[in-house]
Formats: structure tokens, sequence, C-alpha cells
């Protein structure tokens, strides 16, 4: 730890000056540097939060995409199919022939 408390005091410099300049500049240059990503309004952080959320959100988009893929081939199945679509009918929204009775049971 000596040359943490060494590298401050400019009376040991000597031959060194050049480096310990430099160095002395680089610790200071790196702290301002840290601090401004950490306390300004569009910090390190927020970008880590916002690239969590891109991809949840990213997930909730495969998802929904598969659900309309699935969808769709439910669609195109009760257009084409009017076996299938009279069975829809009837589950989905209790239709029935004429004289037919309807009981629901919850």
């Amino acid at each position: 730890m000596k040359l943490g408390k060494d590298i401050w005091d400019k009376s040991k410099d000597g031959s060194r000056k050049e480096q310990r300049s430099f160095l002395r500049f680089a610790i200071v240059a790196t702290a301002i540097f840290l601090l401004l990503m950490l306390l300004k309004k569009d910090n390190l952080f927020r970008w880590v939060q916002a690239g969590v959320t891109i991809g949840a959100q990213n997930r909730q988009i495969e998802r929904y995409q598969k659900d309309i893929d699935r969808l769709d081939e439910r669609i195109k199945l009760l257009t084409r199919d009017r076996d299938s679509l009279e069975t829809f009918a009837r589950e989905q929204y209790h239709f029935a022939e004429p004289g037919e009775d309807v009981y629901l049971i919850p």
C-alpha cells in the first residue's frame, strides 16, 4: 500500500516524474469517468436494466407470435372443415340445430 500513498507525493517523483504524473492523471480521469457513468441520468445501471427489459419483451413477443400462429391454424381449420366449425360453435357459443335441447352444466 506504500505505492498508493507515495504516488500522490510529488517530492518523491525523482527521475520518473512523467510516468508518475501520467499515473496520477489516469487515476483521476478514471475516477471522474466512473462517477459520471454511475451518477448521470443515463447511467450504466439503466443500460443494464434496459437490456433486461428488452430481453423480457423479446420473450413476450415470441410467446405472442406463437399464440398468433396457433390461432391462425385454428382459423384455417375452422374455415376449411364444416364439422370442426360446427363443433366449435356448439362448444363455445352453445349453438344448436332447431329442435335440439342445450344443457349448460357449470
